[in-house]
């Protein structure tokens, strides 16, 4: 199969052409190009940019004196790069398209991906990625190397035929190259100047050459990190524009990412408002220059999700399709190295700015904790400044520990409400360890503060800080708790009297998870048939079972105590049980929904009992 192309056919004899066909499906490759390699079209723009640096930079390296220069003109569905790079010659071009047919029609995957990563990014794939695009690619280039080779041209269209041909010197008298695209039927507007100039802009913003769309200029250097300012002060409001331009949002800080052994630049920008631990960063990596990706989730750990970065790279291999980080030992290191730059920072805002390292812990403690979780250095830098939900207010685990000889923690929000306000009454000083990794670093706590002493709270400890009642007067309450005990005893729930403040509080519903695990098992025995009831009734141990603790000094206690009728004080029981599983929000199971139903209704007949010969007629029964 043959293309000719148009432009200048009229100039040559037809039969100086020599046709020569791809070894490759090439509309296949292109599918496999446009559906699984790139995620959009807008990459083509990267090759054709990428594929000019190349030159300039092969050129460069033979002549330093040599123009680097990179413009690009579009409009009306056709796009012209121009460049001043090394060039082609003849046998090039060839060698180019047959090592690419070559390496397409290895047998397998394997042959396919080591192809990919040993051309991607020069002269063969990158122009053929054009062809999500375009429809035809004509390239007219001119050795540098090879001063008396005469210009070449190479035309290819996208049903799979090239042609090659020699043109004469004034077709292009200087080295490079110029690479022409022809719109695919529905592409046209991805080579209209608008979006070949915010394209060349996104990607070759920070290319050491000079690049142009039209004659508008695409560089920026230096990079923004890189650019001289006349204080620290111009030198932060400079880079909060730059985040605000970049990301959309204007950061809380700023820190410097410089590694000169890993050949690495940039900055990264704090976020000023709180995001999920779970939320992937995207970060922007350029290499060489040339932006590689911006969503670059696997550059920092996982804890440094509160910042945003963009950076520059000689170091790091990209993948195939050139839009992500090659997952190896050198990105490994280089993101242990950029964690490292941000513990630094924390560890000078501690030492140096307390006020903004307070702010940002205001937004970003959970990442901190992160980090503190598995870095016992980075836990006691930050024990005096990150907060926790405790009994004696919002604190961090240093004031706490210095008030409490015994650093109490419960595993669960609900179980922290549930005894918060008993055990500040109490004089017990307890920790919400509910949250994310506040459990952990309460656990820690003593590696990092030797001598301190930390317990997991549970009900017995709870219980024996609550005053013991009088022998007598519990004596004399003995039927109602006797009554009391006999309806909870089928919930799995014993029944305690104490006094204790606030007065307010009638009665408490205490349990740990030793007491839920028990409960969970004698609720899955009722429920399992005769084997599995057997091996689960054999897993029966002797934890403690919940505990519903009644306040001596409340009012309606005493008063429920005194009552005269059991069933009334049995059921009033039952009452008080479902108000503390409500108080403490504990999830209702449904024989606790029941019992609050059966206990409602039992208050309300109570309250409005039937009078003989004074209840409402039915209805029916008067007529109407």
């Amino acid at each position: 199969m043959t293309s000719e192309n148009s432009a200048n056919s009229a100039s040559f004899d037809p039969a100086a052409r020599q046709p020569h066909t791809f070894q490759v499906d090439l509309r296949g490759l292109v599918d496999l190009l446009s559906h699984h390699l790139y995620s959009s079209p807008r990459v083509y723009l990267r090759e054709l940019l990428q594929n000019a640096v190349d030159a300039l930079t092969a050129r460069r390296a033979e002549q330093p004196d040599a123009p680097a220069l990179v413009r690009l003109y579009a409009g009306e569905g056709r796009l012209r790069v121009e460049d001043s790079g090394i060039g082609l010659t003849e046998s090039d071009v060839h060698s180019l398209l047959a090592t690419i047919g070559r390496s397409s029609k290895r047998d397998g995957a394997e042959g396919l991906a080591s192809a990919r990563a040993e051309f991607l990014g020069q002269f063969g794939i990158g122009l053929l990625a054009c062809f999500v695009v375009a429809a035809e690619i004509r390239v007219v280039s001119r050795s540098a190397r090879t001063p008396g080779a005469p210009p070449v041209e190479w035309c290819a269209r996208d049903d799979g035929s090239y042609t090659v041909r020699t043109l004469p010197d004034e077709a292009r008298p200087e080295p490079g190259t110029t690479v022409h695209l022809t719109a695919r039927p529905g592409s046209g507007d991805w080579l209209s100047e608008e979006r070949v100039r915010a394209l060349a802009r996104d990607f070759g913003s920070l290319l050491p050459y000079d690049v142009r769309v039209g004659d508008t200029a695409v560089t920026e250097l230096p990079a923004p990190w890189d650019r001289a300012h006349p204080s620290p002060a111009a030198r932060r409001v400079a880079l909060a524009r730059h985040c605000h331009e970049l990301f959309g949002f204007s950061p809380l800080d700023t820190v410097d990412l410089d590694l000169p052994l890993a050949g690495i630049r940039g900055v990264a920008y704090v976020l000023p408002s709180a995001v999920s631990p779970a939320q992937r960063a995207g970060h922007r990596v350029h290499l060489k220059g040339m932006l590689l990706t911006d969503r670059a989730d696997e550059l920092l750990p996982e804890w440094a999700f509160f910042v945003r970065c963009v950076v520059d790279t000689d170091t790091l291999r990209p993948t195939a399709s050139r839009e992500a980080l090659y997952a190896d030992e050198t990105l490994a290191a280089v993101r242990e190295a950029l964690g490292e730059r941000i513990r630094d920072w924390l560890t000078g805002l501690a030492a140096g700015d307390p006020e903004r390292l307070a702010e940002f812990l205001s937004v970003h403690h959970l990442g901190v904790k992160s980090l503190a979780r598995h870095d016992g250095a980075m836990l006691r830098t930050m024990l005096p400044w990150l907060p926790f939900e405790t009994t004696d207010g919002r604190l961090s685990l240093e004031e706490f520990a210095r008030r409490h000889p015994v650093v109490h923690f419960t595993r669960s929000v609900e179980e922290f409400r549930q005894v918060a306000p008993i055990a500040s009454a109490q004089g017990i000083g307890v920790v919400n360890g509910g949250y994310t990794y506040d459990t952990e670093l309460v656990e820690a706590l003593p590696s990092a503060r030797p001598g301190t002493v930390v317990a997991e709270l549970d009900a017995d400890t709870v219980t024996a800080h609550l005053d013991a009642v009088d022998p007598q007067e519990e004596l004399a309450l003995a039927p109602f708790l006797a009554a009391a005990r006999a309806r909870l005893d089928p919930l799995g729930c014993d029944v305690a009297l104490r006094a204790f403040h606030p007065l307010t509080v009638p009665a408490l519903h205490l349990d740990d998870r030793s007491a839920r695990h028990e409960q969970a098992r004698a609720e899955a025995e009722e429920q399992a048939d005769e084997l599995w009831a057997g091996i689960l009734g054999s897993l029966r141990g002797s934890a403690p079972r919940a505990r519903l603790v009644l306040n001596h000094l409340n009012p309606l206690i005493r008063r429920i105590g005194a009552l005269d009728s059991p069933e009334l004080a049995a059921t009033a029981t039952e009452a008080l049980y479902g108000q503390a599983l409500l108080m403490a929000q504990r999830p209702l199971r449904p024989a606790d929904s029941a019992l609050l139903n059966r206990a409602f209704a039992g208050l309300l007949e109570w309250a409005a009992p039937v009078v003989p010969g004074n209840s409402p007629a039915h209805p029916q029964e008067d007529g109407r």
